[in-house]
């Protein structure tokens, strides 16, 4: 199976993960849903705090299922940089949906070349509409380059997660800005 084809396969799977511990998670009825589209005045950090903790706890149970046959880094998001998101977003004069900006709590990352890249992006546009992605796109800042796509099974009320897609030669560059820009908490 070639990279393309993986990466298709990633997604899919990602969506579908989302969406299976999102249902266990939210629609069991253990915990108040919360509509995310709203700004972090009017969604209790608490909230967050334990959506984070069950995720980290569990999210290899969901990944041992999982039909992956591409390499993927993942992590679950630490207490400290959420606490540290959270102060820079809610500070802002401008308020924006919870579900905007703390959307990856967990996420996934994957290296392919510029081509790959290329022929992914064409691929999403597509599986956009079908698995009903948040959105993606491809991010150019401060050094820090990759292609983002997020999920979020077209719910107000699950907390998005995030694909990173690097392009191989941007992979330490990367891996140094995001050191620079976004360890700021450490």
């Amino acid at each position: 199976m070639d990279k393309i084809s993986q990466t298709q396969k990633l997604v899919s799977e990602i969506n579908r993960l989302h969406s299976d511990f999102s249902k266990d998670y939210f629609e069991t009825g253990k915990i108040t849903k919360i509509n995310l589209s709203r700004t972090i005045r009017q969604v209790p950090v608490e909230h967050v705090y334990r959506y984070r903790l069950t995720l980290h706890e569990s999210i290899n149970d969901y990944l041992m299922a999982a039909d992956i046959d591409i390499k993927y880094f993942y992590r679950v998001k630490t207490r400290e940089s959420i606490d540290d998101k959270i102060e820079r977003f809610s500070t802002r004069e401008d308020q924006y949906p919870v579900n905007n900006w703390l959307n990856d709590i967990f996420g996934v990352r994957i290296v392919l070349s510029a081509d790959e890249i290329s022929r992914v992006m064409d691929m999403l546009d597509d599986l956009q509409d079908e698995l009903g992605l948040k959105n993606w796109y491809l991010r150019d800042k401060e050094g820090y380059r990759g292609l983002h796509v997020y999920f979020k099974n077209k719910s107000n009320f699950y907390f998005p997660w995030e694909l990173q897609i690097w392009d191989e030669v941007d992979v330490r560059s990367n891996i140094e800005n995001h050191e620079k820009f976004k360890r700021g908490f450490i």
